[in-house]
């Protein structure tokens, strides 16, 4: 799956004059950058200040307050993104493997499902219940749809959360892979990935 070609349709997303707002709440004000194929995009800031939230906003689940976000592609931007958020998303009872084929299916693709084991390091645990995982394994298994329906913009809530240092090593290859086929990962982040980033942004009214 990594070593898939390169990406047809080359990613570009601007935001422009964005603000963000819980509630009444402002969380950010006038935000504006640009990103394209290749780039690692750091979103920095406290607790709170929104950087949940921009991510939510990229993908299409809420409308910012002010501004707009634009895709270079006519296509539905939903048909280009993975957005991983902080909370994994699992089923405890169903087992790796049966997450991984119901991820393809879902994303119509092929399983291919011993080759995203292998790379996600998870060939042992792939017939275990997800509610036996460890959070770091758990981790790994929510990251694999990544992997599992390859698609070029990869929107990243806290991705290293719980893992430790191979897996965040894992995780470091699979973002220089993806920005080698000319992939655009947009993370929010509290410590560096490890892969140098093209920018960072610091959200926050």
């Amino acid at each position: 799956m990594s070593g898939s070609g390169p990406f047809q349709d080359k990613p570009s997303i601007r935001v422009e004059a964005v603000t963000l707002a819980r509630g009444l709440r402002v969380l950010t004000r006038d935000l504006s950058f640009a990103a394209g194929a290749g780039e690692l995009v750091e979103v920095r800031g406290g607790n709170g200040t929104g950087k949940t939230t921009l991510l939510r906003a990229i993908a299409g689940y809420l409308k910012p307050k002010a501004g707009a976000i634009t895709f270079a592609s006519a296509d539905e931007p939903a048909l280009k993104l993975h957005h991983v958020g902080h909370l994994n998303g699992l089923k405890g009872a169903t087992s790796v493997r049966s997450h991984l084929r119901y991820w393809a299916g879902l994303f119509g693709v092929d399983a291919r499902d011993e080759e995203a084991l292998a790379q996600l390091g998870l060939t042992q645990q792939a017939d275990l219940p997800a509610r036996v995982l460890s959070q770091g394994q758990a981790r790994r298994l929510a990251l694999s749809r990544l992997v599992i329906a390859p698609r070029p913009i990869w929107l990243l809530d806290e991705p290293a959360a719980a893992l430790d240092a191979q897996g965040r090593e894992m995780l470091a290859r699979m973002i220089e892979a993806h920005r080698a086929k000319g992939g655009l990962i947009i993370a929010a982040v509290h410590e560096a990935l490890g892969p140098t980033p093209s920018q960072t942004i610091t959200v926050g009214a």
